[in-house]
């Protein structure tokens, strides 16, 4: 078993208690690929639509472990140099200048300039290096943004935790990292990257199970309330939109719901908050259209919030 005597888990039961404890509500089988990732030393692959809570749970377990999280944000265009390391050619320069200055010899100081010394440190490599005290969370978010050549940076890193540098050799992790990578599946990732990883797809939670999480992160808004926001949510992701909203926009809801002193939804209330939880102009359009429709307004009115009141 790895871990820290302060961060150490044993059994599934025990890292659901501390997921619940930093107020992340895991279902079983999402505690369970954590529990597997932690213990197998694998990575695991994170998917599901956006704002399902991706990114807050290698966040979260960083905490749950007592360790720091370095996170990798993807985005096209990616390269070695911003994801894994970079020579420091300024200080290189400067330490060629103060060494000819010293009368160091040409090939002595072609050597020193090419140590760990010089090298800037991007997510990949600092996570090994940590690594060699406390193992820390590598979070690489939103592969799917990256492109594919990306993916082959990730091979080595992922395989054998370890990057090659030419100029110093090959920096091996003594204690490999958990490493988290998530993606909204907006392109296919190839499966040689699949392969290396545990993969698991969280999905939008049950109306109950957004209850309990709104309650948890804020235990100011009443049970009733925070009750009527899942299921609103819940029927509002079932029509069409660019962007359905998320468990981040339930949340947000909520909070915007507390600052405005309202204990339950109502029709202008909702108008007026719409902007917590649609951030396309298309949506709020598409919303309004849909809540001209008296079946539409009335399954949302009626069934799902008048009869919690």
């Amino acid at each position: 078993m790895r871990g820290t005597e302060n961060s150490m888990f044993d059994s599934i039961e025990s890292l659901q208690q501390r997921l619940l404890n930093e107020k992340y509500i895991p279902d079983r089988s999402l505690a369970t690929v954590l529990y597997l990732a932690w213990t197998l030393k694998k990575p695991l692959f994170l998917e599901g639509e956006p704002g399902v809570g991706k990114t807050e749970t290698a966040a979260v377990m960083a905490r749950v472990l007592g360790t720091e999280l370095i996170r990798l944000q993807c985005y096209e265009g990616l390269d070695a140099n911003h994801a894994l390391y970079e020579w420091n050619y300024p200080r290189q320069i400067l330490a060629i200048k103060l060494g000819e200055q010293c009368g160091t010899e040409k090939e002595l100081l072609g050597k020193t300039i090419f140590t760990e010394e010089f090298l800037i440190k991007r997510p990949l490599l600092e996570a090994i290096l940590s690594a060699r005290d406390k193992e820390p969370v590598l979070l690489i978010d939103e592969i799917d943004r990256s492109d594919e050549e990306f993916e082959a940076l990730l091979l080595e890193v992922l395989s054998d935790f370890q990057i090659s540098i030419p100029e110093i050799g090959t920096l091996k992790a003594v204690r490999k990292p958990l490493v988290i990578l998530t993606s909204n599946r907006t392109r296919d990732i190839h499966d040689a990257l699949k392969r290396r990883c545990l993969y698991h797809w969280i999905d939008y939670p049950t109306p109950q199970k957004e209850r309990e999480i709104i309650s948890a992160r804020m235990p100011a808004v009443s049970e009733s309330l925070a009750l009527q926001v899942a299921l609103f949510m819940q029927r509002l992701r079932s029509q069409d939109f660019l962007k359905r909203p998320g468990v981040a926009e339930s949340l947000d809801w909520a909070a915007a719901l507390l600052a405005l002193d309202r204990t339950s939804l109502d029709e202008e209330t909702i108008q007026e908050t719409l902007g917590c939880i649609l951030k396309y102009r298309e949506d709020l359009m598409r919303f309004h259209e849909l809540w001209n429709e008296t079946g539409f307004r009335q399954t949302m009115l009626t069934d799902v919030l008048e009869k919690l009141c």
